[in-house]
């Protein structure tokens, strides 16, 4: 042992005490004392000296939980105490049930009442059902010596070594008087942020995502392989308590309350309730909440609160006489696949829509349910006739998330895509993905079939008009759905252009309308005359081209004419824009058909507003090196193009130097292959033709290397995400959300990691949930207004 040991030993000893201390306030009473950059550096700081001191590592150290080496398999383990199911409540009349049953069996305990005590009421606990894996801790004299899923009950798997990787499980108990051994019982589950990161990551790794956080938590913790444990966002919540030596408390409230002092997690959502109906309010208050919880819940736990009573009550068969869960209405029910139809949305996209015997799903009737595109269809294996699992979460659509494959009928029909749209009659086409990639263009298929009909098919020219007059887009008030399909289906109108040559004697004569309705639409129809650009882009209507980037497009670019005429390959160098989308936006202006009814618009009317220059930021923006290596030459990365740009100069020095093999030969910088890869792509016509065009373009638009720099005014609010939630009374969410670009900010729909800040209004939901759990700053309303006087707004 060196003689620095006695003071690494002290300094990890007050290291591991003030994680301890951190994790403790930040898991369990949600009051983080210090940023996350704060801990990481203690944490970084312990894993130095424990690793120049391995001999000081203990099993309780906060670093131990990174995970041990893979299990070839489970022990099994037998529970003392079982572990118990819990009886149901589906509806309100079996929670009163459930509470005259209870109030029946304390008789005794009960102030006079009725015959059963029917006057008087019993306290409970209330606290939410948390959709996870049920699991038991055993401490030992303060430390964690194993964990355990419930199995059947009596024999559950030992998963001692991946409870330890969950942070908020706390490896030594803290404080003090905590009994000699004491096995405590929860839920390990996975958040909703969490659940959604995680596939995101799976999605990147090309790994296997989950359907939902249940099942990503318990396959996560029953890894084989503690490492993988420790990787997923997991987390405990205790709920009781099995083995104990000793009493804790006379209550289940002061239990839990005991056990939280001690560092386990318990629910924030705890309460008492007394009496049925004080249980049936908090049943619909969290209900109502449910949406915004931060984690998926399947419904409510009512327990006695006394113990004593608990024990009187006692056991039924598997289950206790002393509580219930009070069931919500499933979000994920079984039900038959009776066929697949095909809808056709504005940009020709054919979509297959699941039509299903109806069944309850969440409160709800559900016939109908999404199954987003034939990749989809073939990841699930789906067919016709097909049981299968359907989930419906609040507001959103219902999908088809699995197949009972063993229900499979002998009669079940393989989904196919028809060869005609089944609007227009015209054919079917798979989309086709081009990608550059190491100097190639390669051809792959994409996920989506589109009807080639365009604006001739009536789906699609439907669709696109009533996108093109809606609010966010050109905002022309009076045309709603109903009536954009009386103009198409009388023939007066055959694209958006001719929205602007409608007359009062044609729009009078449609059914509902009158003098003052018409010359109210015909109004709105010139006012909108002259949209702000982005607007317009957003209006036309472009495959992937959402609101956002339109905005980009505008702003980067500064005319309808830059953004028509823009190659792909210019258009990857604006902020967001990948090449599928840059390619989509090239291919909606190279359309006949397309440019033709912009032209028109023009003709009729069409006046754009805050048209102009490239924006500043872009002025000079793109340098020689990246040029080269956005060519995607093999061998030819980031740092030989630079190399490349420093020796040549210019495109056309690159292009002489790689047909002087001498000269390129003893150019530093670059290996062999490279230098073979630069002279056999600019031996090639097609490439030196595109590289050309691509230099041209970004001479004309200002971009190039050579191009005049300009001052870039900077934003205060510039390269920042903000996110908008709950109801904003002083302004509309669009007021907000303009002064917010105004000042630089990017508004987005959902919170992460990368978010600046979040305005949050009364009723905000999940997103301030995820904002809270994500550490992201968040500003109510009063403090926003305040913001934005700082700036003068």
């Amino acid at each position: 042992m060196s003689d620095t040991t006695p003071q690494a030993a002290a300094r990890i000893a007050q290291l591991r005490s003030e994680l301890d201390a951190h994790n403790y306030r930040y898991y369990v009473l949600d009051e983080p004392s210090v940023p996350d950059a704060e801990y990481d550096r203690l944490f970084n700081e312990l894993k130095a000296l424990e690793a120049a001191h391995p001999e000081l590592v203990t099993a309780e150290s906060p670093t131990q939980r990174v995970g041990g080496a893979a299990l070839t398999a489970f022990g099994q383990i037998r529970h003392e105490v079982p572990m118990l199911s819990l009886g149901n409540a589906f509806e309100e009349l079996d929670l009163r049930e459930f509470d005259r049953r209870v109030r029946e069996g304390l008789a005794d305990e009960l102030p006079a009442g009725d015959l059963f005590g029917g006057g008087a009421s019993v306290e409970y606990s209330c606290e939410p059902k948390l959709d996870g894996l049920a699991v038991s801790l055993l401490y030992e004299h303060g430390q964690l010596v194993r964990g355990a899923t419930r199995g059947d009950g009596t024999t559950g798997e030992d998963i001692s070594a991946n409870v330890r990787t969950v942070r908020n499980i706390p490896l030594k108990l803290h404080g003090e008087g905590w009994p000699a051994v004491l096995e405590v019982r929860g839920e390990v589950f996975m958040s909703k942020a969490g659940f959604e990161a995680l596939n995101a990551r799976q999605l990147e790794s090309g790994g296997k995502t989950f359907a939902n956080p249940r099942n990503a938590a318990a396959g996560s913790l029953r890894q084989l392989d503690p490492k993988i444990t420790a990787s997923r966002p997991l987390e405990f919540c205790c709920y009781g308590v099995g083995r104990v030596d000793g009493e804790l408390a006379p209550t289940h409230v002061g239990l839990l309350e005991k056990l939280k002092s001690w560092g386990l997690p318990i629910s924030r959502e705890l309460k008492r309730a007394m009496g049925v109906e004080d249980c049936l309010e908090y049943y619909r208050d969290i209900g109502a909440r449910r949406q915004s919880l931060a984690y998926e819940i399947d419904g409510v736990v009512f327990k006695v609160n006394n113990l004593a009573w608990q024990r009187e009550l006692g056991f039924r068969a598997r289950e206790p006489r002393w509580a219930i869960a009070h069931k919500f209405p499933a979000s994920e029910e079984l039900t038959e696949l009776l066929d697949v139809e095909f809808q056709v949305g504005r940009t020709g996209a054919v979509t297959p829509v699941a039509r299903l015997k109806p069944v309850q799903v969440a409160g709800v009737t559900v016939s109908n349910a999404t199954l987003h595109n034939m990749d989809e269809v073939a990841r699930l294996g789906v067919m016709i006739g097909d049981t299968v699992i359907i989930r419906r979460a609040g507001d959103v659509i219902p999908q088809v998330m699995a197949v009972v494959a063993d229900r499979r009928p002998a009669d079940a029909r393989p989904v196919q895509v028809p060869e005609q749209c089944p609007v227009c009659g015209s054919q079917v086409e798979r989309t086709q993905l081009i990608k550059r990639s190491k100097g190639k263009e390669s051809v792959s298929e994409g996920a989506v079939y589109r009807c080639v009909g365009r604006l001739a098919c009536g789906a699609q020219l439907k669709q696109a008009i009533i996108h093109f007059v809606s609010r966010r887009a050109m905002d022309i008030d009076g045309l709603g759905d109903k009536i954009v399909e009386q103009l198409v289906d009388t023939g007066l109108i055959g694209s958006p252009a001719d929205l602007y040559t409608l007359t009062y004697e044609q729009v009078v004569a449609l059914e509902g309308f009158a003098d003052l309705s018409t010359r109210n639409l015909l109004a709105a129809i010139a006012a909108s005359k002259q949209p702000a650009l982005a607007r317009f882009i957003y209006a036309l209507g472009i495959p992937d081209v959402g609101e956002e980037t339109a905005k980009v497009l505008a702003r980067s670019l500064g005319s309808l004419e830059r953004v028509s005429q823009a190659l792909p390959e210019v258009l990857t160098y604006l902020p967001d824009i990948g090449a599928e989308v840059a390619y989509e936006i090239h291919n909606f202006f190279e359309d006949a058909h397309n440019r033709t009814v912009i032209s028109q618009l023009r003709e009729r009317g069409m006046q754009l507003q805050e048209e102009g220059e490239v924006h500043a930021e872009f002025a000079a923006s793109v340098t020689l090196a990246e040029f080269l290596a956005r060519l995607q030459i093999p061998f030819i990365a980031a740092t030989g193009a630079q190399k490349l740009a420093e020796k040549a100069g210019s495109l056309a020095g690159v292009i002489a130097l790689s047909r002087d093999w001498l000269e390129l030969s003893v150019l530093k910088g670059l290996n062999e292959k490279a230098k073979q890869s630069l002279r056999e792509f600019f031996s090639e016509p097609q490439q030196v033709a595109r590289a050309e065009a691509i230099e041209q373009q970004l001479q004309a638009f200002g971009m190039h290397w050579a191009s005049e720099k300009k001052v870039v005014e900077g934003l205060p609010l510039t390269g920042q995400t903000w996110v908008l939630t709950g109801t904003l009374e002083a302004m509309s969410r669009d007021v907000v959300k303009e002064k917010l670009e105004g000042l630089g900010a990017k508004v987005a729909g959902s919170v992460s990691a990368k978010t600046a800040c979040v305005v949050a209004g009364p009723g905000a939901g999940s997103k301030l949930a995820k904002a809270s759990e994500l550490g992201v700053k968040v500003l109510d309303e009063a403090e926003f207004l305040a913001l934005l006087t700082g700036y003068g707004l």
